[in-house]
């Protein structure tokens, strides 16, 4: 959560007088995209993280969203902000490829 925070909590700017040419100044816009992009993952999983705090203060932990079954510990363990069960998620996945 500390890195996750850390990340969120930058200042970028680009001050064109910085970047003599072009190359120098498209380098550095893809690199605040990348850091941008990193930014958005983070704050989505500092949402699941809160997410699952949420459940565990409301007694839900552990619960799958679709299904109502209890989410195994080994799945647990692996992805701590899992939402659904093993067979619930590889359904979603399943549809989700077939969509494109």
């Amino acid at each position: 959560m500390g890195n996750a925070a850390r990340t969120l909590s930058g200042d970028i700017h680009l001050d064109p007088d910085d970047f003599p040419d072009e190359i120098d100044t498209a380098s550095s816009e893809q690199g605040l995209s990348f850091i941008g992009r990193l930014r958005e993952r983070e704050r989505g999983l500092l949402n699941k993280i809160d997410g699952a705090l949420k459940k565990i203060e409301d007694g839900d932990f552990g619960e799958c969203e679709n299904c109502g079954e209890d989410i195994g510990i080994k799945r647990l363990e692996a992805r701590p902000v899992a939402e659904l069960c093993i067979d619930c998620k590889a359904e979603q996945e399943k549809i989700e490829r077939r969509a494109g």
